[in-house]
């Protein structure tokens, strides 16, 4: 009896061994498991800052500030101001038109909250002269300037040019430049501001006017 008792106390034993053999893997497998997901587990970080030109005087706005793993971002506004989450080791692109675009990697930083001063550097593209003509090409062009058979006087000033019907034609059809149209604002803003508190007179009430009407109407009679 003695030896078969030892027999079922040594199996009892190597059932107890694999017991708890399988169990501490299983925990070891829990534990490891935990620890690599905690380790591949990524810090989120509110990332704020403000984006100014390469002379540090003024802010940029319009600036979009991306993260295209996640697909979200923001856009500076106009005091160039920018807020946005981000996990640690996101890449960050900030790019504008004109300026050249930026790649930033979020640091495992050890707050939960950082800022940036970014300076945005402008994108300088300096094009080749190009030459505009209405020619295809410059023999043609030498054809058309020889083909030219321009009527001059001794004074080289052809007086066609010069016909008072012509020049007054062109004094009422031509358009205002740019400077007779900022004087003419400017004669508008001014009288504006002028006559807001006033009371605006009529013109054809007034007899100065009356008068410089007849005295011309005399002299063109004349």
């Amino acid at each position: 009896m003695v030896p078969g008792c030892l027999f079922i106390f040594e199996i009892d034993i190597l059932r107890l061994e694999r017991l708890i053999s399988s169990r501490t893997l299983i925990i070891l497998f829990v534990m490891s498991f935990g620890i690599a997901s905690a380790q591949y587990q990524k810090r989120i970080i509110q990332l704020s800052g403000v984006t100014i030109g390469s002379d540090s005087a003024r802010a940029i706005p319009g600036v979009h500030v991306w993260v295209p793993k996640a697909g979200r971002g923001s856009i500076t506004n106009a005091a160039g101001f920018f807020s946005l989450p981000v996990l640690v080791g996101d890449s960050v692109v900030i790019s504008a038109v004109g300026y050249v675009k930026q790649h930033y990697i979020v640091p495992n930083h050890f707050s939960d909250f950082l800022t940036l001063v970014i300076e945005m550097v402008e994108d300088n593209t300096f094009l080749s002269q190009v030459t505009i003509t209405p020619f295809p090409t410059e023999e043609v062009f030498k054809q058309a300037v020889l083909a030219l058979n321009i009527p001059m006087d001794e004074g080289r000033i052809d007086q066609r040019n010069l016909n008072a019907e012509l020049m007054a034609l062109m004094v009422r059809t031509t358009p205002m430049d740019a400077n007779m149209n900022y004087r003419y604002y400017m004669e508008q803003t001014s009288g504006g501001f002028t006559e807001r508190f006033q009371p605006r007179t009529n013109p054809f009430l007034n007899p100065f006017n009356w008068a410089k009407f007849f005295r011309d109407l005399k002299k063109n009679r004349k």
